[in-house]
């Protein structure tokens, strides 16, 4: 469970430093509103899987709902998954320990 949480997370971050960084650059400056709308919505819909695999996580790791939350919150903020992934990481490495 928390392997398919990371791997959507990392996409789900990825996807909107595409959307941030290129599409939006690329309808506003060029005029091309195309790639916001094929980039967006697929944006979109891997956020929609990151909420759901969140909540999964949650339920199945026992994870505390504040850590959920701020894991929930840093992914609204450009470059967020990489402090997801690094706090996943502690948390990961607290249960080993």
């Amino acid at each position: 469970m928390l392997n398919i949480f990371r791997f959507i997370s990392a996409i789900e971050g990825i996807s909107y430093l595409l959307l941030l960084f290129i599409a939006m650059p690329i309808k506003y400056i060029l005029g091309n509103p195309y790639v916001v709308k094929v980039v967006g919505m697929t944006h979109g819909v891997l956020f929609i899987l990151f909420a759901i695999a969140l909540f999964s996580a949650l339920k199945k790791l026992n994870w505390d709902k504040g850590f959920a939350f701020q894991l929930f919150v840093l992914s609204l903020i450009p470059f967020g998954a990489f402090l997801i992934e690094k706090r996943v990481k502690l948390v990961e490495k607290k249960i080993k320990n």
